[in-house]
């Protein structure tokens, strides 16, 4: 469930340890090589049940909340106590929303269900057999939220939501009826910056969750938590993954997951954690069932049935279940019941929203929004007016994308938010907080009609217009207002729209336009629109040497030299190798003629590359030897990555006399484990012991963006 700060203050005694036992042991059986997905795997102890076997509801394991806030979402029932809300019949839980009185506060009464101070959990297998209600406007659940909340308000403390459903059964105008659950997690920053990550599922053969009784579960142990209908795994979250360089700088993510802010109290620093929080504390038990909420008045057919709940829509729970892992209680872990592909990106695992984490250096990543082809990611939009942003040919920029302002008043730019994208796109809200001190927002306009004196404004809005930032063009870097007809450059530093109060990790609308009803008759053009940074750059050759980076012979007791070649390439770098095995290319380090300063490719990680053009003159002996590309870092070799020229972009073996381009992307650098951010030496050579004879040249020899 979603809901807002009202709900942010939980603490509770949490009488029960998730060890509970007095419902008695099950232990079930299962084979990994052929897993029986009916059944949970061998070693799940059960701690804690509710069969729903009696006449009412167990009080000392349930307690019913009674209110009318609705949830934090707006949603339009009050819960009660009231055993036309909640009941147990044949074995059943029954969970029905009604219409309420005439004159009631909300227009119905449903019920929810919490295990507060009665049981409490942390890791284990939770799971419910249920039959889901239907009808646009119902929202059933099965969720967990922290007994106490130790990391601060919502969602710092987290919630897990096992199952969620909205409007099952709704019938849309494609004529499919709506049958996805949804298991999310809510995590990071205090509403109403919180973030979610989640995924939904649909059962196979075309079956609806509200037609019969199906089984909903997670699988919940230190750092990760998946989540199952019917046995069959569909969903995993896990913590976060840092990656650090040799110096012990978090410079990325390995894996994107969840992630915790909240202070620290020792310091008083409002910190991110990339660790098992804020998943590692214990959680209580929820079910309820909710009618209307932000969430399904607003999809599928919109606002709520009321025919639907005429007669009651019913959220029945045949039982509730925890097992606890009796392999490592302590963790949650060795009793996993897993499929191929639940690590893995392209099929369970999903990717979070933790911000990446950046150093003095950082690793970052820029963000394309137009540049002459659209990004399906980020669409042209126009808020309000009617209109549709076009391509258009311009003379001067080729494609560019054309806005107008007509009598409505509207706002008009680029956003990544889901309702307003090709079905081809995919909401992308882009986390710049990695460039904040560096990047900022760039682009290229030119006003080919005036809406007479209105200033222009320049907006940008992040997590759902949650933060926004609106300034003049005339704050850009420029200074400059448009001219009529000129294309001109507008730049502004992520840093000031940060200090103005936009969040920018999740940064996911960009406008430009005319003032608020202010812009009838703009006409206006955009081009190169962009959230970047200035990318170092190292040249090690290009016409002569670098006077920090010398060339270089490691072992073979010759030295490299310049010498001209052809018009196009003018001095190139020579390299020659005799009888006693070496290797060559240039060096940064003071003792072979270098500079000492080392180059920090961190920056460039994300997109960048090293490349350079080579033409063997006279190849080895051996003339079928690999050809090898090799980087080392931080000094005498601690750090080291070696390539075959086969192996690069260009996937090309060199040929004689003939000069060539090889490209190696820093990310895959990266991915060896080899440390970007002190690299010192660059070297080109065949194998060793195998290069006698080979004389080759090296030119343009750089670390960039491209």
């Amino acid at each position: 469930m979603k809901k807002s700060a009202n709900l942010a203050a939980l603490v509770g005694a949490g009488l029960l340890m998730s060890t509970l036992s007095g419902c008695g042991g099950a232990e079930t059986r299962s084979d990994f090589d052929n897993v029986d997905v009916t059944q949970p795997v061998t070693d799940w102890q059960l701690v804690w049940s509710d069969e729903f076997d009696g006449n009412s509801i167990d009080a000392t394991k349930w307690t019913h909340e009674i209110n009318c806030d609705g949830g934090g979402n707006n949603e339009r029932q009050c819960y009660t106590d009231s055993s036309d809300n909640a009941y147990v019949a044949n074995g059943i839980l029954n969970i029905v929303a009604l219409p309420a009185a005439e004159g009631a506060e909300k227009p119905y009464t449903s019920a929810r269900l919490v295990t507060r101070n009665k049981a409490d959990f942390k890791y284990g297998r939770i799971e419910m057999r249920a039959q889901l209600p239907f009808g646009q406007g119902s929202w059933p659940a099965f969720w967990m939220m922290p007994t106490d909340s130790v990391y601060g308000g919502w969602p710092r403390s987290g919630e897990i939501d096992i199952l969620e459903a909205v409007n099952l059964k709704v019938v849309g105008e494609d004529g499919v009826a709506e049958a996805n659950v949804h298991g999310t997690l809510h995590y990071g920053r205090e509403w109403p910056n919180n973030l979610h990550s989640g995924k939904s599922y649909q059962l196979p053969n075309g079956v609806n969750p509200a037609d019969d009784f199906h089984t909903y579960a997670i699988e919940w142990q230190e750092g990760e938590i998946r989540w199952y209908v019917d046995g069959y795994l569909y969903a995993t979250q896990r913590q976060s993954e840092v990656r650090y360089n040799a110096n012990g700088d978090a410079v990325g993510l390995s894996h994107r997951g969840w992630f915790a802010e909240y202070y620290n109290i020792a310091s008083g620093e409002l910190e991110t954690h990339w660790d098992a929080a804020p998943f590692d504390q214990k959680f209580y038990l929820i079910l309820n069932l909710a009618v209307g909420g932000n969430w399904p008045e607003n999809v599928n057919n919109l606002g709520i049935d009321a025919s639907a709940f005429t007669e009651g829509q019913r959220f029945q729970v045949d039982y509730v279940r925890v097992y606890e892992c009796s392999t490592n209680p302590v963790t949650g872990k060795g009793c996993d019941t897993v499929r191929g592909g639940y690590d893995s990106p392209d099929d369970a695992l999903v990717t979070g929203l933790a911000p990446i984490p950046t150093t003095a250096s950082g690793l970052v990543q820029s963000l394309t929004i137009f540049d002459g082809t659209p990004n399906p990611n980020w669409a042209a939009w126009d808020c309000c007016g009617g209109t549709t942003p076009a391509l258009v040919a311009d003379a001067q920029r080729g494609d560019v994308y054309e806005f107008s302002v007509g009598a409505t008043p509207t706002v008009n730019g680029f956003t990544s938010r889901t309702e307003f994208l090709p079905e081809s796109g995919v909401a992308s809200p882009f986390d710049a907080s990695g460039i904040t001190e560096i990047g900022y927002i760039r682009f290229d306009m030119q006003v080919t009609s005036a809406p007479g004196s209105a200033p222009w404004i320049f907006k940008v809005e992040s997590i759902g217009a949650n933060s926004a930032v609106e300034l003049e063009l005339t704050a850009s870097t420029e200074a400059t207002a448009p001219v009529t007809g000129q294309w001109q450059t507008y730049t502004f530093p992520l840093q000031a729209l940060a200090d103005a109060g936009l969040d920018v990790a999740a940064i996911d609308v960009v406008m430009i336009f005319p003032a608020w009803g202010q812009g009838e008759g703009a006409v206006y053009r955009l081009d190169n629109v962009e959230i970047t940074l200035d990318y170092p750059e190292l040249v090690l050759f290009a016409d002569e040497a670098n006077p920090d980076w010398a060339l270089w012979d490691c072992c073979g007791g010759s030295v490299p030299t310049e010498v001209m070649d052809d018009a196009e390439h003018g001095t190139v770098a020579q390299f020659s190798i005799g009888a006693t095995p070496t290797v060559m290319g240039f060096s940064n380090r003071t003792e072979n003629g270098g500079s000492g300063e080392v180059f920090d490719a961190s920056l460039l990680t994300n997109g960048g590359v090293v490349q350079f053009e080579m033409k063997v003159v006279s190849a080895p002996a051996n003339a079928a030897v690999d050809w090898l590309f090799k980087l080392e870092a931080n000094g005498s070799g601690d750090g080291a990555v070696e390539l075959n020229l086969a192996d690069s972009v260009e996937q090309a073996a060199p040929v004689t006399g003939q000069w060539q381009t090889y490209t190696f992307n820093l990310a895959d650098i990266a991915a060896t484990g080899f440390d970007v951010s002190a690299i010192d030496v660059l070297m080109v050579f065949p194998a060793w012991g195998q290069g006698e004879g080979a004389v080759y040249r090296l030119d343009n020899v750089i670390i960039k963006q491209p």
